[in-house]
């Protein structure tokens, strides 16, 4: 693993699938019988779980300027704690606004330990060396669901759903924890460049010119957008794929075994960016990427639902190698210096895509039908139109 050890990349890489698994994916287990013994509807559940999304995108810039100042660990190691007291209080809720606070707190810990903190973490430790690092911690927090959604459902049927968010809270404190603090500390040459965060003309190198201030701008803008844009199709796909099949003629049946593939999917894109793809600049594939949801869409809307196990390996593949590319493109594109604070600015516009595309894409799928796939489409065409516009910069120090 170049630049990093592997018992960083392994340690950082549990974590962080214990992170997903209790948060991200928590809610498709256990919403159902939360809101059945809360008494309220199950949407207002998934309400709450889009207030910590929200949250999470306040939270990103604050917990990457932390990282920025003093390194992943400590911030790492206080979102094990926060995910802990967030999970515990969920469990303690007894109505509707103990409930919402629950999530909030975890929208905290999502927001300053998922997956932008760790790629900031991994920068701030190893610079322009961490591109693998950062493929490596995805390709083990990719099976999140696969260990999650599993391990939430049997925790519910055996002990119910408030002891199921004790047993994640406990798996904070008695992993998540310790694997945090087991990051290494900042090396001592990173320590005198905290002041550098603040002053850009003290910056550690860059693996190419520092743009323009107006250049700056205009790449950080797209990019946010490009971000935004794939988040709020990938949540869209996530929570209303097995619907969206159906509309194109699939049965549920169908629908369900394809949406199996999209795991396996993004596990095979980022297997393919660390092997393949790691030899050419990030900038490339996440444009090959970015074009791939919209290549499933016309494939699936023009054959119908045979093809439907292309549109989910299409788009599974192009989802995976995005989840790279969210950390190493402002690597490569603006280099390791205030790289935290910049993700933390980057991913907000994407947490909220993230936290409304389940309603805004619900709305669509019931005017439309299937035909709300070209509007999925068409935002990953423009994503990909936006990365075109990008300028790629030598890519010999990753």
């Amino acid at each position: 693993m170049t630049g990093a050890p592997v018992r960083v990349v392994g340690s950082l890489g549990t974590a962080q699938t214990l992170a997903w698994a209790s948060s991200y994916y928590l809610p498709a287990m256990l919403a159902a019988p939360m809101a059945s013994d809360l008494g309220i509807p199950t949407p207002t559940v998934y309400a709450a779980f889009s207030g910590a999304m929200v949250v999470s995108a306040l939270a990103g810039p604050w917990a990457g300027q932390a990282i920025d100042r003093r390194g992943g660990r400590v911030v790492l190691v206080g979102t094990s704690l926060i995910f802990a007291l967030g999970l515990a209080m969920l469990g303690l809720s007894e109505g509707l606004w103990t409930m919402v606070a629950a999530w909030l707190i975890i929208g905290v810990a999502m927001g300053a330990g998922l997956y932008e903190a760790a790629f900031s973490s991994l920068v701030r430790l190893y610079g322009h060396h961490a591109r693998g690092a950062i493929t490596g911690i995805t390709l083990i927090a990719g099976f999140a669901s696969t260990v999650g959604w599993p391990l939430s459902a049997w925790m519910e049927t055996q002990f119910g759903w408030r002891n199921a968010c004790f047993g994640w809270a406990g798996l904070h404190l008695l992993i998540g924890l310790p694997l945090n603090a087991w990051l290494p500390k900042l090396p001592r040459q990173a320590k005198h460049e905290r002041s550098a965060v603040s002053d850009p003309t003290r910056a550690v190198s860059s693996p190419s010119p520092a743009p323009t201030a107006g250049r700056h701008g205009y790449a950080t803008a797209l990019l946010a957008f490009v971000f935004a844009a794939t988040w709020f199709i990938s949540t869209s796909m996530a929570t209303h794929l097995p619907r969206m099949l159906e509309a194109t003629g699939a049965t549920l049946a169908a629908a369900v075994a394809v949406g199996a593939l999209i795991g396996p999917a993004q596990v095979a894109g980022r297997v393919l960016e660390f092997g393949f793809l790691r030899r050419v600049h990030p900038l490339l594939s996440a444009r090959l990427a970015a074009l791939a949801h919209p290549a499933g869409v016309a494939v699936l809307l023009m054959a119908g639902p045979v093809m439907a196990p292309a549109f989910a390996i299409l788009h599974g593949a192009g989802n995976g190698i995005l989840t790279i590319a969210k950390g190493t493109l402002p690597l490569v594109l603006f280099g390791a210096q205030g790289y935290g604070a910049r993700q933390g600015w980057l991913m907000m516009p994407a947490r909220i895509a993230q936290a409304a595309a389940p309603f805004l894409f619900g709305l669509a799928l019931d005017a439309w039908g299937a035909n709300a796939l070209w509007l999925s489409g068409a935002i990953g065409l423009a994503a990909g139109g936006a990365l075109m516009l990008l300028r790629a910069q030598p890519p010999k120090s990753c």
